[in-house]
């Protein structure tokens, strides 16, 4: 079971109370003061992590906390700060209060950290309060109190890849082929109803992420068919591998069927319209010679311009898969090139901000 939310508790650790102490010592009659300082308390510091793929890990552990700072002492020995607790999350983690609904933090780029709960101060021993006109202070301050939160955690779906087309356009059968990933596969329309995750291994020990998404069809931008649902998992994809299906088996045409998905996915979003795009040709194999595939290779290439590169492939047999990959691969990796710091936390935020919109305006529409 795959656990993609849960609910648990964090707080931070309150802080060392000051100490009230005198100095005490044999032929000083008064040693003044030297109650020392209280240690801070650990803060509690969401870590997405390379390493955690999953929410599973909470799903049995519900409460987290910080340590406490420990108290000072007399001699001006201050106590020691907390450890601070670090929760490690996956990559793409949305954390809400869970009071409130409100978005605290999305973890988009690996390494990102934020404190979700501030440690307590560790409060000031009585030697702080010496004054020259008060040399004997009774004065001492009680550590810092802990911050304390109830959040959700919510896994966005976050692939290199996103499979689109039409249904029964052999996306699942890709996935299945290149990936360790076992999706119902059928012949017929809509096998998929959500999307699958699988990870392709590329050689040099190099891995993608793939999600396949469930088959697009005319007016997903306007709901019709799930759209928004499977439009919204599109958009968190870093690319896009459009499969075209080279003879459908429902007689459509597959340039028809190319710009009918095409239109549905530059009306939905800008950021969706333009993620760079992969084309691929699937079910090679049904052809029978390679006379007849290149005849409908060049057909297709005809139609969609001698500037966008196809690839042709036949999952059934394992044909073009490989250099597929590697297109996707150099892509993914001159785009991360071109902005070290990742896929860009503004974007994944916008699109949380327009799934809120539009559950707010389905809810009017109710």
């Amino acid at each position: 079971m795959i656990v993609d939310s849960a609910k648990i508790f964090v707080s931070s650790g309150k802080g060392g109370n000051g100490c009230l102490s005198f100095r005490r010592e044999k032929y000083i009659a008064k040693g003044g003061p030297d109650g020392g300082d209280g240690g801070n308390g650990g803060s509690v510091i969401l870590h997405a992590s390379p390493d955690v793929e999953t929410l599973l890990d909470f799903a049995g552990r519900h409460h987290w906390r910080a340590a406490k700072g420990q108290p000072g002492m007399g001699k001006n020995m201050h106590g020691k700060a907390a450890d601070d607790l670090t929760i490690n999350l996956p990559v793409g983690t949305l954390v809400f209060n869970d009071d409130t609904g409100e978005l605290i933090i999305d973890l988009t780029e690996e390494g990102q950290t934020y404190v979700i709960a501030k440690g307590g101060k560790g409060g000031r021993g009585n030697d702080r309060f010496k004054t020259p006109t008060n040399q004997v202070p009774t004065e001492w301050e009680p550590g810092g109190e802990p911050e304390e939160f109830n959040i959700r955690l919510e896994l966005k779906l976050i692939a290199d890849i996103g499979l689109v087309g039409k249904p029964n356009a052999g996306k699942s059968t890709f996935l299945s082929a290149v990936s360790d990933a076992t999706p119902k596969i059928a012949d017929y329309p809509f096998t998929t109803l959500t999307p699958q995750l699988g990870i392709a291994a590329i050689t040099g020990n190099r891995h993608l992420v793939i999600a396949d998404i469930p088959g697009l069809i005319a007016g997903a931008h306007e709901g019709t068919g799930l759209g928004h649902q499977f439009l919204r998992h599109v958009e968190r994809t870093r690319l896009l591998l459009h499969i075209i299906e080279i003879e459908p088996t429902d007689n459509s045409d597959p340039i028809d069927n190319y710009h009918t998905i095409r239109k549905e996915l530059d009306a939905y979003s800008e950021i969706l319209g333009e993620k760079p795009e992969v084309l691929a040709l699937s079910k090679l194999d049904l052809l029978g010679t390679e006379e007849d595939q290149q005849v409908a290779i060049e057909l297709i290439q005809d139609h969609l311009g001698s500037d966008r590169k196809i690839f042709p492939i036949s999952s059934a047999t394992g044909q073009g898969t490989e250099v597929l990959l590697e297109e996707c691969w150099r892509i993914l990796k001159d785009s991360r090139d071109r902005d070290k710091k990742g896929w860009g936390r503004d974007d994944e935020i916008d699109t949380f901000e327009k799934e809120q919109n539009d559950k707010s305006s389905e809810q009017q529409d109710d």
